[in-house]
């Protein structure tokens, strides 16, 4: 591994405000002396890490920093709206928007593996990202929200889920990574002092192919959002029960499978949703959340009230091992 890509021994852990504002300082000076006159090519996920890279350049360079932020129809409620609220309309980015959401869901259309689900998905970003890429002129570098943990993880060197790996040879960018060497918990710390807000900073973990593995099997729009909206439901029910921020990761899936029910007084032949909420600290391992009973209601009859398509609310009390926090 590069001398580059290790974190030196006397690194001060960024734990402070005051921390954090030494870092970005340092981090502007240097990016200025990087980049120079030169513009630079990021792909905006809405993640904390490419945000905390975003809102660093944007500080450092200004302009010459290019935002893609690309729709794939497979994020969650209200992300792509706010990442256009926040870069564009608050932090004044430079940010283009793609709606891809028709192109990913019809490539995705009758797929069930899930690694090639994943593989669509991965494939058809850094093919609308290159398109994107070579509209523009006088891109000399790219930026991506690396950060130490993915190189510590990685057998050579940065985890290619984490960049955008993939690119065609003749697209010759230097790469600009100003957060590589710091943790996840730094990384919030700066985002935080940048003024990023809460929801951005403390984003929870959010898989690379979004809800694309949550929907599981063969992707269906009504399907995809049924769990879009359950999923959102039980974020508004977490953070009013004060869990937000304290339980690691939680969402929902909606298999392909049905059931009956009744609504009405008519039988329905609808889905399940199923609720998984886990704590971790490093995703190797995780233990199940004991959720008050009482909040399990509340999720309950919001789902079936306000989700089409479901006429059954689940809970997963599956450990990892033996289960995957993810169903797929």
């Amino acid at each position: 591994m590069p001398q580059g890509n290790v974190r030196p021994q006397d690194m001060q852990r960024i734990t402070t405000p005051a921390l954090a504002e030494r870092f970005i300082t340092e981090q502007i000076a240097e990016l200025r002396q990087q980049i120079g006159t030169g513009k630079v090519l990021l792909a905006l996920s809405g993640g904390v890490d490419s945000s905390v890279v975003a809102a660093l350049l944007i500080r450092a360079v200004g302009k010459q920093l290019v935002c893609v932020h690309v729709n794939h129809g497979l994020l969650r409620k209200g992300e792509p709206e706010q990442v256009i609220s926040v870069f564009r309309g608050q932090l004044d980015a430079n940010l283009i928007y793609v709606d891809a959401v028709d192109r990913f869901l019809d490539k995705l259309a009758g797929v069930s593996d899930p690694e090639k689900k994943r593989k669509i998905i991965g494939d058809e970003f850094i093919r609308v990202f290159e398109e994107e890429a070579r509209k523009l002129e006088g891109i000399s570098f790219l930026a991506q929200g690396t950060i130490y943990p993915d190189i510590l993880e990685s057998k050579d060197g940065i985890k290619a889920h984490h960049n955008v790996g993939g690119l065609p040879e003749d697209m010759n960018f230097t790469l600009v990574e100003p957060v590589k060497l710091l943790f996840k918990d730094e990384v919030r710390m700066v985002g935080k002092a940048l003024g990023l807000p809460d929801n951005m900073v403390y984003r929870q973990p959010f898989p690379g192919p979004g809800l694309g593995v949550r929907c599981v099997g063969a992707i269906t729009r009504d399907r995809l959002e049924a769990v879009r909206e359950s999923d959102a439901i039980l974020r508004e029910e977490f953070a009013a029960a004060g869990l937000e921020g304290k339980v690691w990761q939680y969402f929902t899936v909606v298999p392909d499978i049905k059931s009956t029910g009744i609504r009405d007084n008519k039988r329905t032949w609808d889905w399940p949703v199923i609720l998984r909420a886990v704590n971790s600290i490093d995703a190797t391992s995780a233990s199940v959340e004991e959720i008050p009973y009482a909040l399990f209601g509340r999720i309950t009859s919001r789902i079936l009230k306000e989700v089409k398509g479901v006429n059954r609310v689940l809970y997963d009390l599956s450990p990892k091992p033996v289960a995957t926090i993810e169903w797929e």
